[in-house]
């Protein structure tokens, strides 16, 4: 089972994840866990900008049915085909599905990847920002 692991939150995690990464790979030292696929937001507000209840329902579609084509996924859901492709050009720039083309009359397909999506929210309910613990002034 192939499972996309989706963070959200920590923006300093992130950061320290990514830089951990650079040097890893230019020190070519990439151990088996880097081959897990992570997809991490910011914020809570970029995660549900991006994956959007119709989004998530496009992924599911496409993830049970196999569609041969954009057009064929626009079906499923029920949804226009410029508005479907628009959120498979997204999807595919988040790596959360493929564009490959070959399908029926050379129609691009798309194809997800993952069994599974697996999310963790790191969502503070009290801003810790502030060092001395006094309210912030309004």
């Amino acid at each position: 089972m192939t499972t996309l692991h989706i963070t959200v939150g920590d923006r300093e995690q992130l950061r320290e994840d990514a830089l951990q990464f650079v040097q890893d790979v230019e020190a070519d030292d990439l151990d088996e866990q880097e081959g897990k696929a992570t997809l991490q937001f910011g914020t809570y507000d970029d995660f549900v900008d991006s994956l959007t209840p119709l989004r998530l329902e496009l992924i599911r579609a496409i993830a049970e049915e196999a569609p041969e084509s954009m057009r064929e996924a626009a079906r499923l859901v029920e949804r226009d085909v410029s508005d479907v492709h628009s959120d498979l050009k997204q999807l595919e720039v988040l790596s959360i599905l493929t564009l490959e083309a070959g399908g029926p009359s050379g129609a691009i397909q798309p194809v997800v990847p993952f069994d599974r999506i697996e999310v963790h929210i790191d969502y503070p309910l009290i801003d810790s920002g502030d060092a001395d613990g006094a309210p912030a002034s309004a």
